[in-house]
């Protein structure tokens, strides 16, 4: 048994939900993103029992290109992150009713099957296949069932694809130019290829300006905000939920092992840059009036933070950007379902429409009142563990950018719970709110349950990640 199982489940799960037709392709979507999850515990265990879960198969002879998986703890780390949240975003669906269903949820699979590709690739060919796969679906999910005027919708998408795309382009001429110097398009052998100081900085720019766009990275990031708002609320938890970990990722399995020179000359001024959109989400979310927006420059802000970390090139850091991305996957998902909650009621995003909603819906009142304290970093949460991890790191390299890197704590803080209180307190709302369904409760509970557990015991994903980043980082320090 290996981890192309997973890839074929969800594979095979795309096809039977589009062919179950409508009304049975949400349940069908559901059973095959669950047996994924199954089988990728299983697979989990076989990893801890020594046994050999990944695959290497010569694909193509001329050019060089293989079918590689690789499942070290941290490929195998970001593939329990999808399965586990494809079944939720799928579930959370279950309360809207979508036209031609049997497609919509056939790209959510598809989706979930060429991030788990990209999260595994170990062949650099295969890898930028399955990214460029990762776009097809969300473009089609955010341009078909998005919500908003459909003109505004349809520019909103295809600046991201275009954006998306053309950054990806730089990063498939840096395989190229690498594979000329390897003669193979494997991980292992493009971390041993001799690069000069100057070919590793156009390497590296070629594969930021892909990550950058992906992440995003300001000033790399004016297409996310309106892409959120526009797609539909289970298209927005793909996108923040998992899609943006594929850059985040991919800065610490390829960028850096691959030109480490350039990662340390050019430390400070990347860091920088994510530590600058901590400060620039956090400050333009404190303006927004739309809920989605607004979590939208959160993500934002937060992602900024991962990233910086990521470019300290410390174990520190790059075990508590892991810790981060999966905790913060979680809790966006989390926060835009109670998004979508609201508007299933109240019908609008509209924060300044909001209000009054605890004295209707006490339950739905605590858990979104938990999920925004996780969001903010509240100790014994999940977010909690990595966000301090990062912003040690940070203070390895230096004070002031964990001091600045820290206002995500502050402003998060402010931002959010100013928000909780226009969204959940105050009079009675005119306009009805249901408490929480029995499906809803069970989405938010099973979120809830994973951040405070983690946030408790982080230790069975630290010891799952830290032996491969130790191995990535060695590949670093020895250029």
């Amino acid at each position: 048994m290996n981890v192309s199982l997973i890839l074929i489940i969800l594979l095979i799960g795309a096809f039977a939900t589009y062919f179950a037709g409508d009304k049975l392709a949400s349940k069908v979507a559901l059973f095959f993103s669950l047996a994924a999850l199954g089988c990728s515990i299983v697979l989990l265990n076989h990893f801890y029992a020594g046994d050999d879960i990944s695959l290497i198969s010569t694909w193509i002879t001329k050019p060089n290109i293989s079918f590689a998986l690789k499942a070290d703890g941290l490929g195998i780390a970001m593939l329990l992150l999808t399965v586990a949240l494809t079944p939720i975003i799928i579930f959370s669906s279950f309360g809207n009713e979508y036209k031609n269903a049997k497609g919509f949820y056939a790209l959510i699979l598809f989706m979930a099957f060429a991030m788990t590709g990209t999260f595994l690739a170990a062949d650099g060919l295969l890898y930028y296949i399955f990214w460029e796969l990762a776009l097809i679906p969300i473009y089609f999910i955010a341009l078909i069932w998005g919500n908003g005027d459909a003109e505004e919708r349809r520019k909103a998408v295809i600046k991201f694809f275009i954006y998306t795309l053309a950054g990806s382009l730089f990063m498939l001429i840096a395989f190229i130019y690498l594979y000329q110097k390897a003669g193979s398009f494997l991980i292992e052998d493009l971390y041993k290829v001799n690069l000069s100081a100057t070919e590793q900085l156009w390497i590296f720019l070629a594969f930021f300006l892909a990550y950058a766009i992906k992440i995003p990275i300001i000033p790399f990031h004016t297409w996310q905000a309106s892409v959120y708002q526009k797609a539909p609320t289970v298209g927005t938890m793909l996108l923040s939920g998992i899609m943006l970990k594929m850059g985040l990722y991919s800065v610490i399995r390829w960028q850096l092992p691959i030109a480490p020179l350039a990662a340390k000359e050019y430390m400070n001024i990347f860091i920088g840059l994510g530590i600058a959109g901590v400060i620039y989400g956090s400050i333009v979310a404190l303006r927004q009036k739309d809920l989605k927006k607004l979590l939208a420059y959160s993500s934002l802000a937060h992602v900024g933070l991962i990233a910086a970390g990521t470019y300290t090139l410390t174990i520190d850091g790059l075990r508590g950007a892991v810790l981060q991305m999966i905790a913060h996957g979680f809790v966006v998902v989390g926060l835009f379902y109670a998004a979508e909650v609201i508007f299933r009621r109240f019908e609008t995003r509209e924060i300044g429409e909001m209000g009054g909603i605890r004295t209707q819906s006490p339950k739905f009142t605590s858990m979104f009142l938990i999920l925004v304290l996780a969001s903010v970093a509240l100790p014994s949460t999940f977010n909690f563990v990595g966000e301090f991890t990062v912003l040690y790191s940070l203070s390895q390299i230096n004070i002031w950018f964990a001091v600045l890197g820290g206002t995500t704590i502050i402003l998060g803080a402010y931002y959010m719970l100013k928000m909780f209180q226009n969204v959940m307190l105050g009079e009675t709302n005119s306009k009805t709110f249901a408490d929480v369904s029995v499906n809803e409760g069970i989405s938010f509970v099973v979120i809830i349950a994973v951040l405070i557990f983690f946030g408790f015991y982080p230790k069975p994903i630290t010891d799952l990640i830290t032996p491969s980043l130790e191995t990535i980082l060695n590949v670093i320090n020895k250029n």
